[in-house]
């Protein structure tokens, strides 16, 4: 599994999915322009020591990344429609969140909108935490996929 975050802006939440993908073996991908630096001792904080054993890369340009990928990859967005559980995620799966302060751009959802889903939330509702609804999702294709950890 991948999990990859588009932008993101909140190091703490990045430092969260670092201890979420280290126990779950998922590689966590991050799309520059990132809004911290990755030595900020906020993001080394909520990674703690879990760093050194994750894997973990930062990439350029996720519409290029995404055309050469084989690999089935999914969106999640408070503005979809699809919930999250009719996906039928595989153990290759990769699982894209937008930023903490602006999504995902409009072009991908344009693009790929067969590939949007949410995590569904009472009416009037904005969106859940970055960081808890990465690990919601993920542990749904992790529980699709018999919890085999890489």
């Amino acid at each position: 599994m991948e999990i990859i975050l588009f932008e993101p802006q909140i190091p703490q939440n990045t430092g969260n999915l670092v201890r979420t993908c280290n126990v779950t073996g998922a590689t966590l991908t991050l799309v520059k322009p990132l809004g911290f630096s990755l030595n900020a001792k906020h993001l080394k904080r909520a990674g703690l020591d879990y760093w050194d054993n994750t894997s973990i890369q930062v990439i350029d340009d996720l519409e290029k990344y995404l055309e050469k990928t084989k690999k089935p990859f999914y969106f999640l967005s408070s503005k979809a429609s699809k919930a999250y559980t009719e996906i039928n995620f595989t153990s290759d799966s990769i699982i894209i969140f937008g930023s903490e302060t602006s999504g995902l751009p409009k072009h991908f959802h344009d693009r790929w909108s067969d590939f949007f889903h949410t995590i569904p939330m009472k009416t009037g509702a904005r969106c859940l935490n970055l960081a808890n609804s990465a690990c919601i999702v993920l542990y749904e294709a992790l529980r699709q996929t018999n919890f085999i950890f890489s």
